[in-house]
Parts: C-alpha cells; structure tokens; sequence
C-alpha cells in the first residue's frame, strides 16, 4: 500500500476544550471557517469531529451535531466521526440522525463506533450499566447495519425492541461504519458487523496483529468482498525537537485523561514532522487506509500545515 491510498483527517476539537480560543459565537464560527478552509488548501481529507456527552467533569461535544456542522460549512471535506458512543443511544434514532446528516453530504461521512468507558461516569449518567456495554453494542449495531440498508426491522432483544421499524429514504452512498477498540470483542465485533477497525494506543505490530484478527472473525462470520476501512488515530505534537512537541501534547491529555503521559508516550508520536512521518509509516504498511490525527502545535494552523506536511514526507517515502 502506498500513502497515496491513504486519508489524512485532523480533528482541533481538544485545542478548543483545552482553552487555546476565548472565541464565543459570530467569531469562533469565523475562526473555525479559516481553519476548516486551510484543511481542504493543504490536502487534508477529512474533518475528524469526537463525541462525549460528560467526559470527566462535563467536557464533551455531541458528534452527529458537530459531523452535520462540518458537511453544511464545506462541499470539499469529508467528515469522519470518531469514536462515536453508540451505546449511549438508541439505534434505530442514530440511524436517522446519520441519514439526515448524509443527505447533506452523500458519500462524506464516515463513523467509527465505540462503547466509551474512559469515565465510567458518563455511561452511568446515560442510564446504561457499563457490564452490558459490549452486548448492547453488539445489539445496536446489528439493529444499525439493518436500518441503514433500509431493511423492515422487527426485533425483540435484551436491549432494544423495534416492530416493522424502518427508515426512509438510505443513502445511494453506504455510511462506513468502522468499530473502534482495542480488546479481542472489539476485534471481533468489527469483523462480524463492521466496515473496518480504528485502533489507537497501540503499536504498529499490535495493529497489523489486530487487522488479521478482524480478516479471520470475517471469514469465520462468512463476510466476503467488504471493503475494509481501517484505520488509527494520533494523538501528536509538533515542534523544532522532542521536548517542544512533547510540551505541546503531553500537558493537553494528562489535563483531559487524568493520567501521566508516561502511560501514553510510547504511543504518541511527538518531535519534528519527520519524526512524526517516520513513527505513522510503519501504520501504513500494516494495512490502515485511514489516520486520524489529533495534533498540536505552535499554532492550530501550525498544527494543519504539519499533517500536511506529514503526508508530503510519506507521499516521497513509500
């Protein structure tokens, strides 16, 4: 595979929850039109957007509303929402929201589908018992494939109960659902239901490792001809040298996870953008056609120049 068959996104949101803008309204739209115009000038694919109702303490962004913002500001950006807690919600709602969101947008949105449970409290607070999270998931996203190929659903289960549930008009262009998560039951979820599997925290061989597993929980499941979508996302700092990029990047997440970076590190790449280009291409080669980069920088528009570049460096090297 070579870095040409490969999308780059970018996803600012944590720089906005971090407070690097005390941009309200007329004026944080403006900003956010600037940066969004520098993503499609530079080559960026895609618009990562994230999805948390109460991420420790409250912090979050609801995705599908962030996801329907992004596809109306812009006709030459793909939106890629990730990772978005489908358990939170019920499935045969999310099926109509995204069909909503990709009639704005055919062939632009794709979603990658998590269970959460970084802050246990938020699924508390949305009424799920967090034990039942990979069997809800399991539940919901089969109810979602089912709904969104337009089929008649009548469905008793031990979480959700649908009679002769439909939703009109589906998209002409299929929504890739891609199942995020790094456990055994993630990877087999993503090989029985899912489009593809997007990892983070993790290493190259550990993602290869993890693309194989989902080929064979597809093959023992039957699935033949899907058109895989796989993929990682980066947390990443840029700077002149090590201790710059890591300044950048280390203090937002120990902030946001209330955990020490040292327990990130090896898995974040952080320094010049030839370091970071030398650290994701070994991600390339294992087989992800998509990589999600959350990046910081002197500057957003730093940040966005930087991926950019990133993908000049592996255009070059692969």
């Amino acid at each position: 595979m070579s870095s040409g068959d490969v999308r780059f996104g970018v996803n600012l949101m944590p720089q906005l929850w971090a407070g690097e803008s005390a941009r309200t309204g007329a004026d944080l739209m403006a900003h956010r039109g600037r940066l969004l115009a520098r993503m499609a000038a530079v080559g960026i694919d895609h618009v990562m957007v994230g999805d948390h109702v109460m991420f420790h303490g409250g912090v979050g962004n609801d995705g599908l509303t962030d996801a329907a913002s992004v596809v109306t500001a812009r006709d030459d950006l793909h939106v890629y929402l990730a990772v978005y807690l489908l358990v939170l919600r019920h499935p045969l709602l999310v099926a109509r929201q995204l069909v909503t969101v990709a009639q704005f947008a055919p062939g632009r949105l794709s979603v990658g589908l998590g269970i959460g449970g970084d802050d246990r409290r938020e699924v508390i607070a949305c009424g799920v018992d967090p034990s039942t999270r990979g069997r809800r998931m399991n539940e919901s996203l089969s109810l979602l494939r089912r709904l969104l190929a337009g089929d008649e659903v009548s469905h008793a289960g031990e979480f959700f109960s649908l009679d002769q549930a439909r939703i009109r008009p589906v998209p002409d262009q299929k929504i890739p659902l891609v199942v995020g998560g790094r456990s055994d039951a993630a990877l087999r979820r993503a090989g029985q239901l899912g489009d593809g599997w997007l990892g983070i925290w993790t290493s190259a061989a550990r993602c290869a490792a993890a693309i194989a597993a989902v080929a064979g929980h597809a093959a023992d499941a039957g699935r033949t001809g899907v058109d895989w979508r796989h993929g990682m996302t980066f947390w990443c700092g840029f700077g002149a040298n090590d201790a710059a990029a890591r300044g950048r990047v280390a203090p937002v997440m120990e902030g946001l996870y209330r955990t020490p970076f040292s327990d990130f590190e090896r898995y974040i790449p952080h320094g010049t953008v030839g370091q970071v280009a030398e650290f994701v291409a070994p991600y390339v080669k294992a087989g992800c056609t998509t990589l999600n980069f959350i990046p910081f920088a002197g500057s957003s528009e730093a940040a966005i120049d930087a991926v950019a570049e990133v993908r000049e460096i592996l255009d070059r090297g692969m």
